[in-house]
């Protein structure tokens, strides 16, 4: 039954009642069942035109990776050798997904920014210069609004690369790279508001960034230091920028008296005491556990050698603190966990952090 035959017959029930019909239990059951099924009508639908338009957009993403060629590795090559900033423009949707596309860029490590293409033409302009690169977005490749700043990059020779689904657009013919998108019917129903297209805008955008970020050997450092806030800046922390060293470090060797180890222990406040040999090289660890292990009237007289732990678990200072966390929390007896890990290089500790210090730093 269709749902608008459902909403019929539910009207049919309701002006039967309305003009004096019983109200029967079979009635109200039968108008409840009704209503449960055009509910359930009307989410099967919303459902249906979702999935249409995903498939849709999902094909049309497809048909794009299919007809890259040339001009995206010239395209990339132009963007890549660029002195200044990429400056995204576009209008209307093609504008919004422009200034996504900008970010894109500026935190995958291109300099980049937005200019609206109607303010460039009132003093914006000023804002492009000679050692700049200009990407316009425009579906039709007609867009009016742009022609002043297209008009202006070819006046002072600025590279102009172009996302246009216009592949004998004005927008295409005055460009030094065109970008085209593949004919694809807008997701919407009525093939006019920008779906498709503009997806397929802000997934070649993102081809772009990633495959600049790949051509300049963009890393993880890069990356942290452009993102140190929020959760993703907290979860690219390394140990070193979390890490305690210097004359914070809790060291000894392995012929002195635990008296006096003990005594840096306490000192330090880190509940341990790596053990360093002749040359440096951490080669043991005394935490609190191995006092325990070992307590009794002699173990003030006994040496760190003695007590301590051979080969204690340590870590790299260019490792993520997440790391160091996941070590400390699943490393030690039976993997219960242990407090410090000791960061080293060439074997020799050169920092020491705890769960404390990742907690503190936000990693999670």
């Amino acid at each position: 039954m269709s749902y608008y035959k459902e909403m019929r017959e539910q009207r049919t029930f309701r002006r039967g009642t309305e003009a004096g019909a019983p109200a029967s239990p079979c009635f109200a059951r039968k108008e409840r069942a009704l209503a449960e099924r055009a509910e359930s009508l009307k989410e099967d639908r919303d459902l249906s035109a979702a999935r249409r338009v995903l498939r849709l957009e999902a094909a049309a993403i497809e048909t794009l990776a299919r007809t890259l060629g040339a001009s995206f590795s010239a395209a990339v090559e132009r963007l890549s050798r660029v002195g200044g900033r990429v400056v995204v423009t576009g209008m209307g949707k093609s504008g919004h997904v422009g200034r996504k596309i900008s970010a894109t860029l500026a935190s995958t490590g291109t300099p980049a920014l937005f200019v609206h293409p109607a303010e460039a033409s009132h003093g914006d302009l000023g804002m492009i210069t000679r050692q700049d690169a200009v990407l316009a977005l425009s579906n039709s490749g007609e867009t009016n609004e742009l022609a002043d700043l297209v008009a202006y990059t070819r006046r002072f020779g600025i590279p102009l690369v172009v996302i246009t689904g216009g592949a004998a657009s004005s927008l295409a013919e005055a460009s030094d790279v065109a970008l085209l998108l593949p004919a694809a019917a807008e997701a919407c129903p009525l093939g006019l508001a920008p779906t498709t297209s503009t997806t397929m805008m802000l997934a070649l955008g993102d081809a772009l960034a990633i495959a600049l970020l790949e051509r300049r050997g963009f890393s993880i450092d890069d990356f942290q230091a452009l993102h140190p806030g929020g959760w993703l800046g907290r979860q690219l922390l390394t140990v070193a920028d979390v890490m305690h060293s210097g004359e914070a470090m809790p060291l000894t060797r392995p012929e002195v008296r635990m008296s006096e180890a003990i005594l840096i222990m306490t000192a330090k406040h880190f509940g341990c005491v790596g053990v360093l040999d002749p040359a440096g090289r951490l080669i043991g660890i005394i935490t609190d556990g191995d006092l325990r292990r070992h307590m009794g009237g002699t173990i003030l007289a006994m040496t760190v050698g003695e007590v301590m732990t051979p080969a204690p678990q340590t870590i790299r200072p260019k490792a993520l603190a997440v790391e160091a966390l996941n070590l400390m929390n699943t490393r030690g007896i039976d993997n219960r966990g242990i407090g410090c890990l000791f960061a080293v290089e060439d074997g020799r500790p050169v920092g020491i952090l705890n769960i404390h210090d990742c907690l503190r730093a936000g990693v999670s």
